[in-house]
């Protein structure tokens, strides 16, 4: 288990509450917000006038319309982008609390667009000018293309500010227990836009600090203490607070201008399946069942099948070539044929190019004590074992194409949990075989987000988190990931 501490760039400063200098509240942060996101609703409009001028110019050129039709088009088009930067508004794109995700914020986007397609509709029948169905399906499709590169560069200039220590908001974690802490973990992470400058302990017997983080004790003096350690937040671990002491809190919190976020007591779930209703005067959370039958299966075997077939095809010069190399340069067979455990329980034997001499599973006991990672997994970033022509191989995960074609018999999917040896799923506790509900897959949210860099709890806490949240689109995100994971080579040995 990681221990707790920051990285580098996240530099937090205890201060003493009763000692400190009073923090300077003038709003220079709100407003360089104000300032970011009137630049990105500038950035928006134009966005949106250019896939304007773009579509009537792919009418002309492309469709043959006439210059005048397509000008009438393209009037229709600017007259609406007053509405624009509303439904982006109503999307909550211009709010970075609802956008911590690239695809969370595609999604939006495409409703923002779908939405300003029918404005343009509409702007259209307010001016008696007919807008073409053809036209307006090719603005939506240039319009959704251009804001997601906008906001992809957006989002890259905001991260860099964040891991340089700036754009960060600062807040203040109520709770020190188990909660509180892990959520102090994720929130360590620059990227998400968080400096946890102090604890507000509601326990009688608190630490004095949390990894060099000062911890207060007095959670109804919240707002002082707050402003005293320069907080423009609070995010509260709901399972450390009395019930009797949350509203008149949050109530105060609120009411003194600071922003105020709750668990949900719940972790590893996609906000996708969490719905707030009101139960009583209790707000709940109901949690959508993760579907994985019926045609979600149906639609993730077509794609399975599809795509293998088609990469299979398009990396058979890159197979043949690497089976060459393994002949010329080592004894034994080209291919590596191991029993893995599939959906089920059911055992197969997985298809890879040998990257390893002849004997290395003989050879295996010998490792055992070089091993440097925990729980049933096994690695070495220097194992012997390895050939010349394997470690380029295993580089570039080269040597796991052939799985493709275990995709195409059923054995494994593009995407899902790593297929498990069963000496490992000998050592795995009963929580673990849950992963075994789905099929093994060529990457998968272990592969992207942790790789052989990350210990075995992460290992498992990704594997069940995919098992438990799986969605296409969360297949077709890590399908994007991987690539820029293969080709930077990060934690593959």
């Amino acid at each position: 288990m990681k221990t707790l501490g920051r990285p580098e760039k996240v530099k937090t400063v205890g201060v003493d509450v009763d000692s400190a200098t009073p923090p300077d509240h003038t709003g220079t942060g709100r407003r360089t917000g104000r300032k970011a996101k009137a630049v990105l609703v500038m950035a928006d409009v134009a966005v949106i006038a250019l896939a304007i001028l773009l579509t009537s110019m792919v009418a002309v050129g492309i469709y043959g319309w006439s210059v005048n039709a397509a000008v009438r088009y393209a009037g229709v088009g600017l007259v609406s982008l007053a509405v624009w930067p509303f439904l982006f508004m109503r999307q909550r794109m211009y709010a970075a609390r609802f956008v911590t995700r690239l695809f969370d914020e595609i999604r939006r986007a495409s409703t923002a667009v779908a939405l300003g397609a029918v404005a343009l509709v509409l702007a259209g029948w307010v001016l008696d000018v007919y807008v073409s169905r053809v036209w307006t399906a090719t603005f939506a499709v240039l319009a959704m293309m251009l804001i997601t590169g906008e906001r992809f560069v957006a989002r890259s200039y905001f991260r860099k500010r964040r891991e340089s220590g700036r754009s960060l908001r600062r807040v203040v974690i109520v709770g020190t227990n188990a909660e509180a802490r892990d959520l102090f973990r994720s929130l360590c992470d620059p990227v998400l836009g968080y400096r946890v400058v102090g604890f507000v302990a509601t326990d009688d017997h608190p630490p004095t600090d949390i990894a060099g983080v000062p911890v207060r004790k007095d959670p109804t003096n919240m707002v002082e203490i707050a402003r005293a350690l320069g907080a423009d937040g609070v995010v509260v671990a709901t399972t450390a607070m009395e019930l009797g002491l949350s509203r008149p809190l949050l109530r105060e919190l609120l009411d003194d201008g600071l922003h105020v976020e709750l668990t949900s007591g719940i972790s590893d779930v996609t906000p996708e399946r969490m719905t707030i209703h009101p139960l009583g005067r209790h707000p709940v959370v109901y949690l959508e069942p993760t579907r994985r039958n019926g045609w979600r299966a149906v639609a993730k075997r077509t794609f399975d099948i599809a795509v293998a077939l088609v990469a299979l095809i398009l990396a058979s010069p890159l197979i043949l070539a690497s089976a060459v190399a393994i002949k010329l340069t080592s004894a034994g067979p080209v291919f590596f044929r191991q029993e893995r455990i599939g959906r089920d329980g059911e055992s197969f034997w997985v298809l890879k190019l040998r990257t390893m001499i002849v004997d290395a599973e003989e050879r295996l006991a010998e490792l055992l004590d070089q091993n440097e990672t925990d729980g049933p997994l096994f690695k070495v970033r220097e194992d012997p074992r390895i050939t010349r022509v394997g470690r380029y191989l295993r580089k570039l995960s080269v040597d796991e194409l052939p799985q493709l074609w275990n995709v195409v018999r059923g054995d494994m999917s593009l995407v899902g949990p790593r297929p498990a040896l069963p000496r490992e799923v000998a050592e795995w506790d009963e929580e673990l075989f849950d992963r075994l509900r789905v099929r093994p897959g060529i990457t998968g949210m272990w592969q992207v987000s942790g790789r052989s860099g990350s210990g075995f709890e992460e290992y498992q806490r990704l594997d069940l988190f995919y098992v438990d949240n799986w969605s296409i689109l969360i297949d077709l995100g890590i399908l994007v990931r991987t690539v820029p994971t293969v080709l930077s080579g990060r934690g593959a040995y």
